[in-house]
């Protein structure tokens, strides 16, 4: 029993290590491995599930199975309110990622309620200035950002980056970084915007490499900003690029390829034309 256990933890560790690397379908054949062998090992509710089951969803917000990752979301959550109550760390985390995805599918509105029941119970746990209620806010503040409510979700990422530089931390400041930046583009902030962005993505590509799709979503990102500002073939190249990338790495119907494509396809089309036969 125990060695099956070791087993299971570093298949379950080596999934984590090949989503974080944006290898996609290697993870998730990893991760089913893991659950197979997680099923015959646990029992339904063991409290050792809720990390697999976390991580699990994780994957597919990330990959676009968006309804199979609620699925693990909560029963992870089902779990962790048997297990540990209402108030813990567990909770927050999985009130944060449920949140995520529904920012992920678009759902603004369902999605807002849930990353503030994480604010409010990792400030209860921790405290206002405590590095995981920052990222909690911040993961709100993506939602208030589909609601509109930039003002809210400005100041927040602007404490969030000061905070970030302050440590270092060159992958949070890069996430800051675009976010704060398609603020400043919704608010025709357009050289602040564009200057955010080109700094997210040189550490993306420094930190994560080139083709990894979180480089891809910031290329996207600037390519709609380099439309906007008329650079139509710098907007080309960046739309290319992501789309190559996630092409590479999400499944067919993911809503990040889609919007890649269509960005690319709505450039003018004696443009698009010249950059195909390239």
């Amino acid at each position: 029993m125990e060695a099956d256990t070791m087993r299971f933890q570093a298949l379950h560790a080596q999934a984590n290590q090949l989503r974080q690397q944006g290898r996609y379908t290697e993870a998730k054949s990893c991760f089913d491995r893991a659950f197979s062998m997680a099923e015959r090992l646990f029992e339904m509710e063991d409290v050792r599930l809720i990390s697999l089951l976390n991580n699990f969803a994780v994957l597919g917000k990330y990959s676009g199975n968006f309804d199979e990752a609620e699925v693990y979301y909560r029963r992870a959550l089902a779990i962790a309110q048997k297990h540990v109550g209402a108030d813990h760390a567990d909770i927050a985390t999985l009130y944060h990622n449920l949140g995520g995805l529904e920012h992920a599918r678009g759902r603004y509105e369902e999605g807002e309620p849930l990353a503030r029941r994480a604010v409010e119970i990792r400030q209860r746990l921790l405290g206002a200035e405590h590095p995981h209620t920052l990222a909690d806010l911040v993961a709100w503040a993506g939602l208030l950002d589909g609601l509109k409510r930039y003002d809210e979700s400005e100041a927040i990422y602007r404490r969030a980056l000061a905070f970030y530089e302050a440590q270092s931390n060159e992958y949070e400041i890069a996430v800051t970084l675009n976010n704060l930046a398609a603020i400043c583009q919704a608010t025709n902030r357009l050289d602040e915007a564009e200057t955010h962005f080109r700094r997210a993505l040189a550490l993306k590509e420094k930190l994560l490499g080139a083709e990894h799709p979180d480089v891809a979503v910031t290329l996207n990102n600037l390519g709609l900003l380099l439309k906007t500002q008329g650079k139509l073939a710098e907007a080309a190249e960046s739309y290319e690029r992501a789309l190559a990338i996630f092409e590479a790495t999400l499944l067919p119907g993911h809503p990040k390829l889609l919007t890649a494509r269509a960005n690319l396809a709505k450039l003018p089309s004696k443009l698009a034309a010249i950059l195909f036969s390239e």
